[in-house]
């Protein structure tokens, strides 16, 4: 108990920065299982850009996350991203449910456990004023 009480909001801090910097930089590479799907979704945008922007901007995303300072940039960065990756379930429902939206596609569920990221950095978001815990 006391070892989640010292490190936990520090190990989940990292988390979410790994996470994004991982999935952001597989964007910029041109790597991401998710291409096909932003793709679809903002289809009025040029993909050849827009992808690799998506990445860097979940790389910076990432990057706020890991330097404590800047995580309430990271958290103003992750409001508009987040606000996308929620949009296939609206725009693209044949891609994202198989007829009931109680049953989720994989491309679905890759994008309701963005749930458990958005409540990450609502905790992390939280300790942001606290001046006492140099680990958080």
């Amino acid at each position: 108990m006391r070892f989640a009480q010292r490190y936990g909001l520090l190990l989940l801090r990292l988390s979410l920065a790994v996470v994004f910097i991982w999935f952001g930089a597989l964007k910029i590479v041109g790597m991401s299982p998710a291409t096909v799907l932003v793709e679809r979704t903002v289809s009025w945008f040029d993909p050849s850009w827009f992808v690799p922007f998506l990445g860097v901007w979940e790389v910076v995303i990432g990057l706020c996350f890991l330097y404590r300072p800047l995580v309430r940039l990271g958290i103003i960065l992750l409001i508009p991203q987040m606000m996308g990756t929620f949009l296939p379930l609206v725009l693209l429902p044949g891609m994202t449910f198989q007829g009931s939206v109680l049953c989720p596609t994989m491309e679905g569920q890759y994008i309701i456990k963005n749930l458990v990221l958005l409540s990450a950095a609502m905790v992390i978001g939280s300790t942001v004023r606290d001046k006492k815990g140099k680990n958080r």
